[in-house]
């Protein structure tokens, strides 16, 4: 989950959670489906920590991401929210008993709007991550004692059409997005997303959503991307510095002082490893 995104997309895929499964899998799912919401939420700190997951009929559980950066991560980390999706929705006293539980079929997808080139869709696997173990176990054929498959759409403007024809609210939220990135070409960002904000209820796009919370829109929106922004601008800035000095201990010590700053921002730590080069680890220890 890109920190900030989800407040808004939240309010959105909520709505919309059984139509987009829907679009996505291409099947009709029925109108009297009972969709459970169980987005997963850090008590203490009052953050969400995925963007969005749900049962529909206590069957399939769905947990979806949104992601405006490229991350070959997402299996990993979505590996760990499921393990605490099952520990919300499932008894615990269950796990103990002799009768086989039966447990909701998990899909994972990620709906990816960002600037970097991907295509319509891809998918991400765990087994991706496993290091070698040559030498240290026995070929055991094509089956892995673990795997998660996630699938990636790309949802930007244009892309994957038949599945946004399908979901009026995903094609909707996709125009309002190329708006904005069409204004901020010539607009500054806050001007570009007012302006995005205002054309799309004037044509009819997202216009009751967007009526009801416009000043929570822009600010969020605002707030993400001019985020990103200074967190950009200073890691070049402290690349620049580090070759200048041509001095390795301080263009690291700048590096980590850009890190510091951009997640006590708000970034997510893929993001602030796609700007700085530190691994997740060394992001884990600041």
């Amino acid at each position: 989950m890109q920190q900030g995104v989800a407040p808004i997309q939240l309010i959105l895929w909520m709505n919309a959670a059984g139509r987009l499964y829907s679009a996505i899998e291409g099947i009709d799912v029925p109108k009297d489906a009972i969709v459970d919401i169980n987005t997963l939420s850090d008590v203490l700190f009052m953050k969400q920590i995925n963007d969005l997951s749900f049962t529909i009929n206590d069957r399939i559980v769905v947990l979806i991401e949104h992601q405006s950066t490229i991350n070959e991560n997402v299996p990993l980390r979505l590996l760990m929210y499921i393990a605490r999706v099952y520990e919300k929705i499932i008894d615990r006293d269950k796990l103990y008993q002799r009768k086989l539980e039966k447990i909701p079929t998990p899909e994972f997808i990620v709906l990816y709007n960002g600037k970097d080139e991907c295509p319509d869709y891809q998918e991400l696997k765990l087994s991706t991550a496993f290091k070698d173990i040559a030498g240290l176990k026995q070929p055991c054929g094509t089956e892995l004692p673990l795997e998660l498959l996630v699938q990636v759409y790309n949802i930007n403007h244009g892309r994957n059409p038949e599945i946004q024809k399908k979901c009026e609210t995903l094609e909707s939220y996709s125009l309002f997005i190329a708006k904005i990135k069409e204004l901020s070409e010539y607009l500054p960002l806050d001007e570009a997303v007012k302006s995005a904000v205002k054309y799309c209820i004037e044509h009819n796009i997202l216009r009751e959503f967007l009526r009801d919370h416009a000043s929570e829109v822009i600010n969020m929106l605002c707030d993400e991307l001019t985020t990103e922004e200074i967190a950009e601008i200073r890691a070049r800035e402290a690349r620049e510095e580090g070759r200048e000095e041509g001095l390795a201990e301080g263009r690291v010590e700048g590096i980590f002082a850009i890190a510091r700053n951009a997640l006590e921002e708000g970034s997510t730590p893929e993001f602030v490893q796609k700007i700085t080069g530190l691994s997740l680890e060394e992001i884990a220890n600041i």
